[in-house]
């Protein structure tokens, strides 16, 4: 069985990395991609092989998350953003086609820092009067921000912030999306031949370390308060903006 590790370290190493994204994944319901592509880039030299297994080992989560919780996900509103980021996706890959859009990328991180902030210093009391014809804007700037840079999370965390939902409800939602796109981009990457079989044999390899992390994740997300919950959001918006401000300059 082939895979795409090169030694015993490299794959200890991959598997602690993503043991620890998956926690943070299962317990915020976003963050997998910031902290595993990040790190695991630095050990695989291969990007696309990175991509590739981070798709495949997130699934399980996600489908364990959206299926424990189902009675939680505001559907026809994550449907109504979905189908905006359907829209976005292909209008963000043509603005990546027409230029550079690293303005766009540092005024990203520079307004998750101020609002991830704002909200950690005077964090929400009560939901805030969040339109519901919102949600379709929201997901089409994630699917510009998902074709521009990879990175759609950010309006959404702030729709779901901003609305003051319960921490169960936040997650559950945000993994909805995540888990729709995720049956969109894979069918994708199998059409272009980036599914191989060294790519599925290694997510098969690291499901141990992945599935500890989901279940760490998990009882860290039944333990903590939903007062603690909000500021670890706003920290992880603020620790996105200023990675991203950091990958520009």
């Amino acid at each position: 069985m082939e895979t795409v590790f090169d030694t015993i370290p490299q794959f200890a190493a991959v598997c602690l990395a993503l043991a620890v994204a998956e926690a943070v994944y299962v317990l915020l319901g976003f963050g997998a991609g910031l902290i595993a592509v990040g790190s695991l880039a630095l050990l695989m030299p291969e990007v696309r092989d990175v991509v590739v297994m981070l798709l495949l080992v997130n699934l399980p989560a996600e489908l364990y998350v959206v299926g424990s919780s189902w009675r939680n996900v505001a559907w026809r509103g994550i449907l109504v953003v979905f189908a905006g980021i359907a829209v976005g996706i292909p209008l963000g890959a043509w603005l990546l086609d027409r230029g550079e859009p690293t303005a766009l990328l540092t005024m990203l991180g520079a307004v998750l820092v101020v609002v991830g902030g704002v909200f950690l210093v005077a964090p929400l009391q009560r939901a805030a009067p969040v339109p519901s014809w919102l949600s379709l804007p929201v997901g089409v700037v994630s699917g510009v921000l998902t074709g521009l840079f990879g990175t759609g999370g950010p309006p959404l965390i702030f729709y779901y912030h901003l609305k003051g939902v319960d921490k169960t409800t936040f997650r559950s939602s945000l993994m909805a999306i995540f888990l729709l796109m995720t049956f969109v981009r894979m069918p994708s990457y199998a059409a272009f031949g980036l599914v191989t079989g060294p790519r599925m044999w290694s997510a098969l390899a690291v499901i141990p370390a992945v599935l500890l992390g989901a279940w760490i994740g998990y009882r860290i997300h039944l333990r903590i308060e939903e007062a603690a919950f909000r500021r670890l959001v706003s920290a992880a918006l603020v620790l996105i903006g200023v990675l991203l401000l950091v990958r520009r300059f």
